[in-house]
Protein backbone atom coordinates (compact mmCIF):
# COMPACT_ATOMS: atom_id res chain seq x y z
CA UNK A 1 0.00 0.00 0.00
CA UNK A 2 3.00 2.23 0.36
CA UNK A 3 3.86 2.15 -3.28
CA UNK A 4 0.27 3.03 -3.81
CA UNK A 5 0.44 5.93 -1.78
CA UNK A 6 3.63 6.78 -3.41
CA UNK A 7 2.09 6.17 -6.80
CA UNK A 8 -0.64 8.61 -6.05
CA UNK A 9 1.71 11.61 -5.32
CA UNK A 10 4.23 11.00 -8.15
CA UNK A 11 1.78 10.35 -10.93
CA UNK A 12 -1.55 12.30 -9.41
CA UNK A 13 -3.34 13.25 -13.05
CA UNK A 14 -2.91 9.21 -13.80
CA UNK A 15 -3.67 8.09 -10.63
CA UNK A 16 -7.46 10.10 -10.60
CA UNK A 17 -8.01 9.37 -14.00
CA UNK A 18 -7.29 5.49 -13.39
CA UNK A 19 -9.69 5.78 -10.76
CA UNK A 20 -12.14 7.52 -12.78
CA UNK A 21 -11.95 4.70 -15.37
CA UNK A 22 -12.01 1.54 -12.54
CA UNK A 23 -15.66 2.96 -11.21
CA UNK A 24 -16.84 3.59 -14.80
CA UNK A 25 -15.75 0.01 -15.44
CA UNK A 26 -17.61 -0.85 -12.09
CA UNK A 27 -20.50 0.77 -12.78
CA UNK A 28 -20.92 -1.17 -16.05
CA UNK A 29 -21.24 -4.31 -13.84
CA UNK A 30 -24.01 -2.64 -11.14
CA UNK A 31 -25.82 -1.45 -14.35
CA UNK A 32 -26.25 -5.12 -15.14
CA UNK A 33 -26.98 -6.11 -11.20
CA UNK A 34 -29.70 -3.33 -11.34
CA UNK A 35 -31.31 -4.80 -14.69
CA UNK A 36 -31.10 -8.21 -13.80
CA UNK A 37 -30.79 -9.02 -10.31
CA UNK A 38 -34.70 -8.12 -9.71
CA UNK A 39 -35.37 -10.67 -12.54
CA UNK A 40 -33.18 -13.48 -11.26
CA UNK A 41 -35.55 -12.98 -7.62
CA UNK A 42 -38.95 -12.94 -9.50
CA UNK A 43 -38.33 -16.28 -11.27
CA UNK A 44 -36.64 -17.90 -8.11
CA UNK A 45 -40.23 -16.60 -5.97
CA UNK A 46 -42.40 -17.79 -9.18
CA UNK A 47 -40.35 -21.38 -8.79
CA UNK A 48 -40.88 -21.28 -4.87
CA UNK A 49 -44.61 -20.66 -4.97
CA UNK A 50 -45.34 -23.33 -7.55
CA UNK A 51 -43.62 -25.63 -5.53
CA UNK A 52 -45.52 -24.45 -2.40
CA UNK A 53 -48.42 -24.62 -4.18
CA UNK A 54 -47.57 -28.15 -5.64
CA UNK A 55 -48.27 -27.00 -9.10
CA UNK A 56 -45.95 -28.12 -12.61
CA UNK A 57 -42.81 -26.21 -13.07
CA UNK A 58 -42.58 -24.13 -16.24
CA UNK A 59 -40.61 -25.33 -19.00
CA UNK A 60 -37.14 -24.93 -18.70
CA UNK A 61 -35.16 -21.69 -20.18
CA UNK A 62 -32.51 -20.56 -20.83
CA UNK A 63 -30.25 -19.67 -18.33
CA UNK A 64 -30.42 -16.28 -16.91
CA UNK A 65 -27.57 -14.74 -14.37
CA UNK A 66 -25.48 -11.93 -14.12
CA UNK A 67 -22.96 -13.21 -17.02
CA UNK A 68 -25.27 -15.07 -19.26
CA UNK A 69 -27.00 -14.40 -21.47
CA UNK A 70 -24.88 -11.81 -23.18
CA UNK A 71 -25.90 -7.92 -23.09
CA UNK A 72 -28.32 -7.53 -25.89
CA UNK A 73 -30.78 -4.76 -26.81
CA UNK A 74 -34.20 -4.80 -25.35
CA UNK A 75 -35.68 -3.73 -27.97
CA UNK A 76 -34.44 -5.98 -31.12
CA UNK A 77 -32.68 -8.27 -29.26
CA UNK A 78 -29.62 -8.41 -31.21
CA UNK A 79 -26.36 -8.83 -28.92
CA UNK A 80 -24.65 -5.93 -28.09
CA UNK A 81 -20.64 -5.81 -29.64
CA UNK A 82 -18.08 -5.41 -27.28
CA UNK A 83 -16.92 -1.85 -29.27
CA UNK A 84 -20.71 -0.88 -28.00
CA UNK A 85 -20.26 -1.71 -24.61
CA UNK A 86 -17.52 0.55 -23.75
CA UNK A 87 -18.63 2.62 -20.27
CA UNK A 88 -19.26 6.05 -20.99
CA UNK A 89 -17.47 6.06 -24.27
CA UNK A 90 -19.80 4.13 -26.12
CA UNK A 91 -23.04 6.21 -24.95
CA UNK A 92 -21.07 9.32 -26.33
CA UNK A 93 -20.35 8.01 -29.83
CA UNK A 94 -23.63 6.53 -30.29
CA UNK A 95 -25.27 9.55 -29.71
CA UNK A 96 -27.66 7.77 -26.79
CA UNK A 97 -29.05 5.40 -29.18
CA UNK A 98 -28.70 1.99 -30.47
CA UNK A 99 -26.46 0.80 -33.03
CA UNK A 100 -28.62 -2.19 -33.99
CA UNK A 101 -32.40 -0.69 -34.73
CA UNK A 102 -31.35 3.10 -33.51
CA UNK A 103 -34.23 3.22 -30.34
CA UNK A 104 -32.85 4.93 -27.51
CA UNK A 105 -30.90 4.08 -24.95
CA UNK A 106 -31.97 4.58 -21.07
CA UNK A 107 -29.85 7.13 -19.48
CA UNK A 108 -29.64 4.57 -16.76
CA UNK A 109 -26.65 3.21 -17.93
CA UNK A 110 -24.50 6.25 -18.16
CA UNK A 111 -25.64 8.08 -15.34
CA UNK A 112 -24.95 4.70 -13.02
CA UNK A 113 -21.40 4.86 -14.89
CA UNK A 114 -20.41 7.80 -14.28
CA UNK A 115 -21.96 8.37 -10.65
CA UNK A 116 -19.58 5.42 -9.75
CA UNK A 117 -16.72 6.81 -11.44
CA UNK A 118 -17.25 10.12 -9.08
CA UNK A 119 -17.93 8.13 -6.25
CA UNK A 120 -14.85 6.16 -6.64
CA UNK A 121 -12.79 9.44 -7.01
CA UNK A 122 -14.22 11.21 -3.79
CA UNK A 123 -13.95 8.43 -1.40
CA UNK A 124 -9.98 8.29 -3.06
CA UNK A 125 -10.10 12.15 -1.33
CA UNK A 126 -11.15 10.48 1.79
CA UNK A 127 -8.99 7.23 2.51
CA UNK A 128 -5.56 6.56 1.18
CA UNK A 129 -5.04 3.70 -0.70
CA UNK A 130 -5.79 0.89 1.19
CA UNK A 131 -8.26 -1.68 2.62
CA UNK A 132 -10.56 1.73 3.81
CA UNK A 133 -10.16 2.80 0.55
CA UNK A 134 -11.28 -0.65 -1.01
CA UNK A 135 -14.25 -1.29 1.69
CA UNK A 136 -15.38 2.49 0.94
CA UNK A 137 -15.70 1.55 -2.96
CA UNK A 138 -17.82 -1.55 -1.43
CA UNK A 139 -20.21 0.45 -0.09
CA UNK A 140 -20.65 2.85 -2.56
CA UNK A 141 -21.66 0.43 -4.93
CA UNK A 142 -23.65 -1.47 -3.02
CA UNK A 143 -25.95 1.62 -2.13
CA UNK A 144 -25.69 2.26 -5.59
CA UNK A 145 -27.30 -0.80 -6.47
CA UNK A 146 -30.01 -0.41 -3.81
CA UNK A 147 -30.61 3.11 -4.64
CA UNK A 148 -31.68 2.95 -8.28
CA UNK A 149 -33.38 -0.74 -7.73
CA UNK A 150 -35.64 0.72 -5.04
CA UNK A 151 -36.42 3.76 -7.20
CA UNK A 152 -37.57 1.19 -10.42
CA UNK A 153 -38.88 -1.68 -8.12
CA UNK A 154 -39.07 -0.50 -4.18
CA UNK A 155 -37.67 -3.31 -3.59
CA UNK A 156 -34.55 -3.99 -1.44
CA UNK A 157 -32.99 -7.15 -1.81
CA UNK A 158 -31.82 -9.27 1.49
CA UNK A 159 -28.88 -10.44 -1.28
CA UNK A 160 -28.03 -7.30 -1.18
CA UNK A 161 -28.56 -5.35 2.60
CA UNK A 162 -27.89 -8.36 4.71
CA UNK A 163 -24.17 -8.99 3.02
CA UNK A 164 -23.77 -5.32 2.69
CA UNK A 165 -24.61 -5.53 7.01
CA UNK A 166 -21.81 -8.33 7.40
CA UNK A 167 -19.25 -7.49 5.34
CA UNK A 168 -19.30 -3.94 7.04
CA UNK A 169 -18.74 -5.50 11.13
CA UNK A 170 -15.85 -7.47 8.87
CA UNK A 171 -14.12 -4.45 8.04
CA UNK A 172 -14.50 -2.83 11.28
CA UNK A 173 -13.44 -5.79 13.50
CA UNK A 174 -10.25 -3.70 12.20
CA UNK A 175 -12.01 -0.56 13.28
CA UNK A 176 -11.12 0.68 9.16
CA UNK A 177 -14.23 2.95 9.90
CA UNK A 178 -15.23 3.00 13.66
CA UNK A 179 -15.00 0.65 16.36
CA UNK A 180 -16.31 -2.60 16.40
CA UNK A 181 -18.60 -1.83 19.48
CA UNK A 182 -19.98 1.33 17.73
CA UNK A 183 -20.44 -0.66 14.56
CA UNK A 184 -22.27 -3.82 16.35
CA UNK A 185 -24.80 -1.35 18.57
CA UNK A 186 -25.15 0.53 15.32
CA UNK A 187 -26.34 -2.46 13.49
CA UNK A 188 -28.99 -3.16 15.98
CA UNK A 189 -29.73 0.79 16.63
CA UNK A 190 -30.35 0.88 13.16
CA UNK A 191 -33.18 -1.55 12.82
CA UNK A 192 -34.34 -1.77 15.89
CA UNK A 193 -34.93 2.35 15.37
CA UNK A 194 -36.99 1.42 12.13
CA UNK A 195 -38.96 -1.94 13.95
CA UNK A 196 -40.39 0.62 16.25
CA UNK A 197 -41.05 3.10 14.37
CA UNK A 198 -43.39 0.70 11.76
CA UNK A 199 -44.78 -0.79 14.92
CA UNK A 200 -46.00 2.69 16.16
CA UNK A 201 -47.45 3.41 12.98
CA UNK A 202 -49.04 0.38 12.57
CA UNK A 203 -50.88 0.54 15.56
CA UNK A 204 -51.70 3.89 15.12
CA UNK A 205 -53.18 3.79 11.42
CA UNK A 206 -53.24 -0.46 10.50
CA UNK A 207 -51.20 0.88 7.27
CA UNK A 208 -47.46 -0.42 6.99
CA UNK A 209 -45.33 2.54 6.82
CA UNK A 210 -42.21 0.54 6.20
CA UNK A 211 -40.93 -2.82 4.49
CA UNK A 212 -38.39 -4.84 6.54
CA UNK A 213 -35.90 -4.08 4.05
CA UNK A 214 -35.67 -0.75 5.38
CA UNK A 215 -34.55 -1.97 8.64
CA UNK A 216 -32.38 -3.94 7.31
CA UNK A 217 -30.72 -0.91 5.22
CA UNK A 218 -30.64 1.30 8.36
CA UNK A 219 -29.32 -1.68 10.26
CA UNK A 220 -26.40 -2.24 7.31
CA UNK A 221 -25.78 1.77 7.81
CA UNK A 222 -25.27 1.57 11.49
CA UNK A 223 -22.50 -1.60 11.06
CA UNK A 224 -20.61 0.46 8.49
CA UNK A 225 -20.75 4.03 10.46
CA UNK A 226 -21.45 3.03 13.88
CA UNK A 227 -24.62 4.18 16.03
CA UNK A 228 -23.15 7.66 15.77
CA UNK A 229 -24.26 8.52 12.23
CA UNK A 230 -27.26 7.30 12.75
CA UNK A 231 -29.38 10.49 13.81
CA UNK A 232 -27.87 12.41 11.07
CA UNK A 233 -28.59 9.73 8.33
CA UNK A 234 -32.21 9.61 9.94
CA UNK A 235 -32.34 13.32 9.44
CA UNK A 236 -31.39 14.11 6.56
CA UNK A 237 -33.24 10.94 5.11
CA UNK A 238 -36.38 12.60 6.80
CA UNK A 239 -35.83 16.65 5.41
CA UNK A 240 -35.31 15.10 2.07
CA UNK A 241 -38.21 13.06 1.58
CA UNK A 242 -40.24 15.53 2.78
CA UNK A 243 -39.38 17.69 0.14
CA UNK A 244 -39.45 15.32 -2.33
CA UNK A 245 -42.65 14.88 -1.14
CA UNK A 246 -43.48 18.24 -1.08
CA UNK A 247 -42.15 18.50 -4.83
CA UNK A 248 -44.23 15.68 -6.06
CA UNK A 249 -47.35 17.58 -4.24
CA UNK A 250 -46.89 20.82 -6.22
CA UNK A 251 -45.65 18.93 -9.78
CA UNK A 252 -49.51 16.87 -8.96
CA UNK A 253 -48.85 13.72 -9.51
CA UNK A 254 -50.75 11.32 -7.42
CA UNK A 255 -49.93 8.60 -5.01
CA UNK A 256 -51.69 5.32 -5.20
CA UNK A 257 -53.88 3.42 -2.11
CA UNK A 258 -51.32 1.12 -1.79
CA UNK A 259 -49.05 3.72 -1.15
CA UNK A 260 -50.75 5.59 1.26
CA UNK A 261 -49.12 6.98 4.83
CA UNK A 262 -45.59 7.74 5.16
CA UNK A 263 -44.47 5.38 2.82
CA UNK A 264 -43.61 7.39 0.01
CA UNK A 265 -41.59 9.87 1.90
CA UNK A 266 -39.76 7.39 3.62
CA UNK A 267 -38.98 5.30 0.44
CA UNK A 268 -37.77 8.15 -1.34
CA UNK A 269 -36.02 9.33 1.41
CA UNK A 270 -33.28 6.65 1.31
CA UNK A 271 -31.48 9.40 -1.05
CA UNK A 272 -31.13 11.00 1.68
CA UNK A 273 -29.71 8.31 3.46
CA UNK A 274 -26.76 7.97 0.60
CA UNK A 275 -26.57 12.33 0.96
CA UNK A 276 -25.76 11.80 4.68
CA UNK A 277 -23.28 8.81 4.45
CA UNK A 278 -21.33 11.75 1.81
CA UNK A 279 -21.26 14.24 4.31
CA UNK A 280 -20.15 11.72 7.20
CA UNK A 281 -17.17 10.42 5.36
CA UNK A 282 -15.81 13.71 4.74
CA UNK A 283 -15.96 14.11 8.22
CA UNK A 284 -13.36 10.45 8.20
CA UNK A 285 -10.56 13.23 6.58
CA UNK A 286 -9.88 13.99 10.52
CA UNK A 287 -8.98 10.09 10.76
CA UNK A 288 -6.34 9.97 7.70
CA UNK A 289 -5.27 13.85 7.87
CA UNK A 290 -1.68 14.17 6.96
CA UNK A 291 1.10 13.38 9.04
CA UNK A 292 -1.56 10.43 11.07
CA UNK A 293 -0.04 6.80 10.98
CA UNK A 294 -2.57 4.43 9.38
CA UNK A 295 -1.56 0.97 9.59
CA UNK A 296 2.01 1.48 10.31
CA UNK A 297 2.31 4.28 7.72
CA UNK A 298 2.93 8.06 7.72
CA UNK A 299 0.30 9.68 5.43
CA UNK A 300 1.88 12.11 2.63
CA UNK A 301 0.74 16.02 3.04
CA UNK A 302 -2.46 16.16 0.68
CA UNK A 303 -1.26 17.31 -2.52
Amino acid sequence: MTLLVAFSSTYPIIWWFGLGATGAIVGSFLNVVICRLPVMLEKHWQREALLQLSLPSPEPTARFNLVLPHSRCPYCHTPVAARDNIPLLSFLLLKGKARCCGAPISAQYPLVEAATAALFVLTARVFPPGLALCGAWVFVSFLLILAVIDYHRQLLPDLLTLPLLWIGLLFNLQSYFVSLPQATIGAVAGYLCLWCLFWLFKLLTGKDALGYGDFKLLAALGAWLGWQALPHVVLLAAISGLLFAFVQRRRGKKRSQSAAGIRPVAGVSRCGKYAAISGYLTEKRLMFAPGRRVNGDILPAER
